[in-house]
């Protein structure tokens, strides 16, 4: 069958081995990238199409006569119609829980460089500032213990609960989970026993606000939908502590990012760490790159991008398409 990967260099640099994608799918091309108005023309004669990013829209589906497979190398499906896939026949698939140690991981790092100050004291350790210094360290810039804080999690799917899990293990904080609509307003508390006799803790729920006015830090794992669009927006940026953290490492559209801004530079946020943004690749910037914004970390949609992530999602897709090829639902969307 004759396939082809329309934007194979958002997921590798040269730094994955492709052997068993090229063995699911005989003959496939790797194309480094593709423009929008190029998919069409890409995919004529393909029966499998593997892509990231690009859209895959009704009109695009309904030419591609051939099409029997759409394999996509992230978990999130709004870039294709499934409706139309649905119409014309054309299964699709999804790949999940790759990344969650490459996001837990960037999580943790971010909070933990922002609650003890590594870009600014980094910066005073060379720029002369310590060397002014009447005493063997620096202490302009305020350090706190995170054991014992309060953690926040919006989003409470795999990525979720994995970072609440390595936050409450390895620094010691409580977990409070964001309630959204048709859970209880409290799981419970104390442990659950699972299947395999590991006592797993349950987690509070609360609404939204009450979890912005307690939290210490807030970490942002839930999907970005009309309901969810612009979920952090000036009020509940108003509902945070003054020292809280904000992580966002999900989609970029959940926050405001101009409220942010200004929150952050007239201190009534601690500080954010943020990952995603509206748009991507920013081309007009954004208000969260000007100069005089404190204690922010900005970073270009890589909390998922370790190359062990990277490797399995390749894995996942090359067996998408054996399992495909056997008539077995493995991932499939539609």
């Amino acid at each position: 069958m004759s396939a082809v990967f329309l934007d194979f260099s958002t997921l590798s640099v040269g730094d994955l081995d492709v052997s068993g994608l090229q063995a699911a799918a005989p003959g496939l091309r790797l194309l480094e990238m593709t423009t929008q108005d190029e998919v069409a023309a890409m995919i004529a004669g393909c029966q499998i199409v593997m892509l990231n990013k690009l859209q895959i829209p009704r009109e695009v589906i309904a030419g591609a006569h051939e099409l029997k497979l759409i394999v996509l190398s992230a978990t999130g499906t709004n870039n294709v119609d499934l409706g139309a896939a649905r119409d014309h026949g054309v299964a699709v698939c999804n790949i999940t829980d790759y990344c969650t140690a490459s996001v837990v991981q960037h999580v943790l790092g971010v909070m933990l460089s922002l609650t003890q100050k590594l870009p600014q004291y980094s910066r005073d350790a060379v720029d002369g500032t310590w060397a002014k210094s009447p005493h063997f360290t620096c202490l302009v810039h305020p350090i706190r213990e995170l054991r014992g804080r309060t953690l926040g999690i919006v989003g409470y799917g795999v990525l979720g609960k994995a970072v609440a899990e390595a936050c409450r293990s390895a620094l010691g904080m409580q977990v409070i989970v964001a309630e959204r609509a048709g859970t209880p307003a409290q799981i419970g508390s104390g442990t659950t026993r699972a299947a395999d006799g590991a006592q797993t803790p349950l987690e509070e729920r609360v609404p939204l606000d009450e979890l912005l006015a307690r939290a210490d830090v807030v970490s942002l794992h839930c999907p970005l939908t009309p309901t969810t669009t612009g979920l952090i927006d000036a009020r509940r940026l108003r509902l945070m502590k003054s020292d809280a953290l904000l992580i966002n490492t999900a989609r970029g559209g959940l926050v405001d990012v101009e409220a942010l801004a200004h929150s952050l530079r007239t201190g009534q946020l601690g500080g954010a760490a943020i990952d995603v943004l509206p748009r991507e690749p920013p081309v007009d910037g954004s208000p969260l790159f000007a100069p005089d914004l404190p204690n922010l970390i900005v970073t270009p949609h890589t909390a998922w991008a370790a190359r062990e992530s990277r490797q399995r999602a390749i894995d996942q897709m090359a067996a998408n398409i054996e399992a495909w090829r056997r008539g077995e639902p493995v991932r499939r969307v539609i």
